[in-house]
């Protein structure tokens, strides 16, 4: 099914005959990317954290580096807003393993 036909299903809320599976998924996207862009809306609407950990965590199984992480964290704040992006900071360091020393500089 190419991507229009996949389009014209969403606009029309047309579920899958199939029970939803990581086959279902666009294959044009790396499992990596994904993961990226599905970090992105966990964020984007406020997720839970362990929705958050578990996104990451997955997103680091499938060859994303921190880096990465946190490239998408910078990079999704002007359209997200900055108020939920340093919500899910916090978040983000402990899935991370990042020991973020608060008291510091700042």
């Amino acid at each position: 099914m190419d991507h229009s036909e996949r389009l014209r299903r969403l606009v029309l809320d047309v579920q899958p005959e199939d029970p939803p599976c990581a086959s279902a998924t666009p294959v044009s996207l790396d499992a990596r990317t994904r993961c990226l862009v599905r970090f992105a809306a966990l964020v984007a609407v406020d997720a839970s954290s362990p929705s958050v950990r578990h996104e990451i965590d997955h997103a680091v199984s499938e060859g994303a580096s921190a880096e990465d992480i946190v490239d998408v964290l910078e990079a999704i704040g002007p359209l997200v807003g900055r108020a939920k992006v340093v919500t899910a900071a916090p978040r983000v360091a402990i899935a991370l393993g990042v020991d973020l020393d608060l008291l510091g500089e700042y």
